[in-house]
């Protein structure tokens, strides 16, 4: 059943979905088609293969109620057969459609057809992403779905928030767009404060979209580096709280980086009217991550935006930009020019019906218990080559272990244990020198960019439990670290011999 064009346009700007019932999916055998099939195959085996469809088309109905993940995970015969029921309700799949328009959703390539699940038309139409498209309805429900499912999955994350919507770019575009949106009511703003987290693509969010980046250098408590209230309300002073577009914190960082004191932050951005955007790239599968900006809700924090590949373990290219207020993430979503590629949006519709929320929930709880044991490992291994893990309580995906020994060897011996990390199939580690090097970014110039200070006094090497990391991975990267290690402190004794 398809809508028509003026109740279509009438709904287009709003974030809950189209009010379509069970019955407005087409279903590809009706009774007659079975009341025919039983003069071909005996009743009772055609009754079964009913039974068997009114299982999937319950769940169906059902999720289409709720707007909710499911409890259980869906088969994936179940997900294939609803978005093959949703891409028949596109205008390019109509049997009998004539498109004369210059964006018809063609797809030249079968395997780019089946890839896609035979959906073209994206989401969104040029005035607004979250639009419903008149000849899309299936994508439209996709996008509408996507976006309810996204909200459910922040709010089982611990953030209660009101509204979000899935944007088909990673998260420091998502920032820009952010950072563009708040622009248009804040017209002389000019700066973004900015505590320093060493990432590329924060600082060129904020350069790209044509404001001046304050950075806002952290300072070490203990061996963690944290916040700089102080010099955040005396920037905020000096700048004038009404040139400052917004202060951009973070959440999810490595250590010995800590998320940033968003409730404090809060409480500044409150008393001065400033916007406060938090960049929580992998922070929803981190309850210390999710706590802070439940917290700083409170006080004031007006969006936070995090990835889909990072907390859902999809392929790279979408994120979630979210929030308290509505009325300010509709704002956010209109400033997003033209249509907008659909593949993000499935992909993490499909990821979220196949989790179903216990499958979400066991996930976020392994993270947690893999943390713990990544913590102990990595802390028996240092210590046995002369090592400690730092201590970086406030930090609850990330950590860090000293490389004290190496930087008394040189710094190439430093950098060098990375590499033979990477040679024997370790990924994500990062090895931190402490060589003082210059760094200029976007026209800034950074020392020890990486290590998130400019003199952290000694390398180190981090190692992240995130979503999806089994014990498996624990025990071989601990394996072929302490063999690296190994193998390095022999190199190390055998040059002091020849000296």
């Amino acid at each position: 059943m398809r809508s028509s064009r003026r109740e279509s346009e009438k709904r287009h700007s709003t974030f809950s979905l189209p009010k379509l019932g069970a019955a407005s999916l087409s279903s590809d055998m009706d009774d007659a088609c079975y009341k025919l099939c039983e003069k071909l195959v005996p009743k009772n085996y055609i009754q079964q293969g009913q039974n068997a469809k009114s299982i999937h088309q319950s769940k169906i109905r059902h999720l289409l109620e709720q707007r909710r993940i499911p409890e259980e995970g869906w088969d994936d015969q179940t997900i294939e057969l609803f978005l093959g029921e949703l891409a028949i309700m596109d205008s390019n799949n109509f049997p009998d459609n004539c498109g004369v328009g210059e964006r018809e959703a063609r797809i030249y390539s079968s395997l780019v057809s089946k890839r896609h699940f035979r959906l073209g038309h994206g989401i969104g139409r040029s005035g607004e992403i979250t639009a419903v498209q008149p000849k899309a309805a299936g994508s439209s429900l996709i996008m509408t779905l996507t976006n309810s499912l996204a909200l459910h999955a922040i709010k089982l994350s611990g953030i209660q928030a009101s509204s979000c919507f899935v944007v088909p770019m990673a998260t420091g575009m998502s920032i820009a767009l952010s950072l563009l949106s708040l622009k248009q009511k804040r017209p002389n703003a000019k700066y973004v404060l900015w505590p320093r987290i060493d990432q590329k693509s924060c600082i060129k969010s904020i350069v790209t979209s044509g404001f001046e980046l304050v950075v806002i250098e952290n300072v070490r408590e203990g061996e963690e580096l944290r916040t700089n209230l102080e010099e955040i309300q005396r920037k905020v002073q000096e700048l004038g709280a009404g040139n400052i577009l917004c202060i951009l914190t973070t959440t999810s960082c490595f250590a010995p980086r800590v998320p940033d004191k968003l409730e404090e932050i809060g409480e500044i951005c409150k008393s001065q009217d400033i916007p406060h955007v938090v960049n929580n790239a992998y922070g929803l599968q981190c309850s210390k991550c999710t706590h802070l900006i439940q917290q700083a809700s409170r006080s004031r924090l007006d969006v936070f935006v995090q990835s889909t590949d990072k907390n859902f373990m999809v392929p790279v290219g979408g994120s979630i930009i979210a929030g308290f207020d509505d009325n300010l993430i509709r704002h956010i979503s209109k400033c997003y020019p033209g249509r907008a590629s659909s593949s993000p949006s499935t992909d993490l519709l499909i990821t979220l019906l196949s989790m179903g929320v216990k499958g979400y929930k066991d996930l976020l709880k392994e993270r947690k218990s893999n943390y713990k044991a990544l913590q102990e490992k990595l802390s028996e291994c240092a210590k046995k080559h002369g090592e400690r893990l730092l201590s970086t309580p406030h930090n609850g995906i990330s950590m860090g272990m000293s490389l004290q020994t190496f930087q008394c060897n040189t710094e190439e011996a430093v950098t060098d244990l990375g590499s033979k990390l990477f040679t024997r199939l370790v990924s994500g580690t990062r090895v931190i020198p402490t060589d003082g090097k210059k760094s200029e970014i976007c026209g800034r110039t950074f020392t020890s960019f990486g290590a998130h200070c400019d003199d952290y006094g000694s390398p180190y090497l981090t190692a992240a439990a995130a979503i999806g990391m089994t014990s498996q991975d624990i025990d071989l990267f601990i394996t072929r670290l302490d063999k690296v290690l190994t193998k390095s402190a022999k190199t190390k004794d055998s040059n002091q011999v020849d000296s």
